[in-house]
């Protein structure tokens, strides 16, 4: 089995190098985008799909203490590391408090609802990006009875403390409209 499968990949390596296809795999936009090692103008609109490549440069783990604000914390730390591009990769925590939205339509524009409350939470998960310096972050948190989410906004505080790992991408990585919903 381990044979036939190896001679399969053979087959398709070669296949694809005749077919000029290896060009599209070796600048890894496999026809889908710019990578991040192929940069070009984004153009007016998105294709359907669009991918970058890009290793971490390095992880910055951050840690938040009582009573600070969620996103004025995590966006304090992102301008101490100048940080340009990174993924959330987690969080967790307690809240005493929570403020975020989510889209309330399914037709362009998007309409938001609001939700906020003083509560004491736990923090279940923190992701997101960085992009372009500019934090893109969606949370879960819970109580006794349930959970809920969504993106971010100003006036989510802290409890006994959060923690937020980032993995911050290469310099050439580039996330610029990956939140554009126009785009």
């Amino acid at each position: 089995m381990k044979t036939t499968g190896f001679w399969l990949l053979a087959s398709v390596m070669i296949v694809l190098g005749h077919s000029g296809c290896h060009s599209q795999l070796e600048n890894n936009s496999g026809g889908m985008g710019p990578s991040a090692k192929n940069k070009s103008d984004l153009g007016p609109s998105a294709p359907a799909i669009h991918t970058i490549s890009s290793n971490f440069n390095r992880i910055v783990v951050v840690r938040l203490k009582h009573g600070t604000d969620l996103l004025d914390g995590l966006n304090k730390a992102v301008k101490k590391e100048r940080i340009k591009n990174a993924v959330i990769l987690s969080g967790m925590g307690s809240l005493t408090s929570y403020h975020v939205h989510s889209v309330d339509n399914t037709t362009f524009p998007t309409k938001n609802v609001f939700f906020k409350a003083e509560a004491p939470q736990d923090l279940l998960n923190v992701n997101g990006y960085v992009i372009d310096g500019r934090v893109h972050a969606h949370i879960t948190f819970s109580d006794e009875e349930k959970a809920l989410g969504g993106h971010l906004e100003p006036g989510t505080s802290v409890f006994t403390f959060v923690i937020i790992t980032l993995g911050v991408l290469e310099e050439d990585a580039s996330l610029r409209r990956f939140d554009d919903w126009k785009w």
